[in-house]
């Protein structure tokens, strides 16, 4: 799990998480795109958050899918911060498991966690203006993250 301003290492935990044991990898990279809930032309985005929490947050939703699939391998979980183009990555969840199932699922399960659990605000610049996303919702306990 890393939150960091720097390129995220998507091969690097790709290559990781490759395990003798393990036949399945599941790659889930979010990328930044030119459109959002009710703003077109999207140019960029900043991500924040307060790290400590975050990480925190990270290992609680790792700590989840290793105790709903006990099967998994390598489970990784990266978040950017700071400024990234369009394109660029922002969040990436690799999970290998013995069978694809299991890390097609826990990826899943992941993914929509941190969305759901993990305090990182993402502010949009378009060509309107510039703001806090507008999708953005109240965050929860990981325990109580949707399943």
């Amino acid at each position: 799990m890393l939150v960091t301003d720097d390129p995220l290492p998507v091969a690097d935990a790709l290559s990781w998480a490759v395990l003798p044991r393990c036949g399945a990898v599941v790659t889930f990279c979010g990328t930044v795109r030119d459109h959002s809930e009710g703003r077109d032309g999207v140019e960029h985005l900043h991500y924040e958050c307060y790290e400590e929490h975050a990480s925190a947050r990270l290992a609680d939703v790792l700590a989840d899918a290793r105790r709903r699939w006990p099967v998994l391998g390598r489970v990784a979980l990266l978040h950017r911060t700071g400024h990234l183009d369009l394109g660029e990555v922002s969040v990436v969840v690799v999970a290998s498991s013995p069978h694809r199932a299991e890390a097609f699922e826990a990826a899943r399960h992941c993914i929509d966690t941190l969305k759901a659990t993990v305090p990182i605000w993402k502010r949009e610049t378009w060509s309107g203006g510039s703001d806090w996303a507008s999708c953005s919702r109240e965050i929860t306990e990981v325990s109580d993250a949707p399943r």
